[in-house]
């Protein structure tokens, strides 16, 4: 999986940045590729940032 190619989205950048340092500490370097690069985010990943994660799609 090389990333030489792409482009990371800047948001998703942005939000790992701004995480607290202690959640960041264990982010694992594939989670971190995987969130920036792709839709999916990995479920081990989730559970590591969900009380972070703000729900903008919810309605009704």
């Amino acid at each position: 999986m090389s990333s030489k190619n792409r482009t990371p989205d800047p948001q998703r950048v942005a939000f790992l940045r701004s995480l607290p340092l202690e959640v960041k500490e264990i982010i694992t370097g594939e989670e971190a590729e995987a969130f920036m690069f792709t839709e999916e985010i990995p479920e081990s990943l989730y559970e590591k940032i969900k009380d972070y994660i703000k729900e903008e799609d919810r309605s009704g």
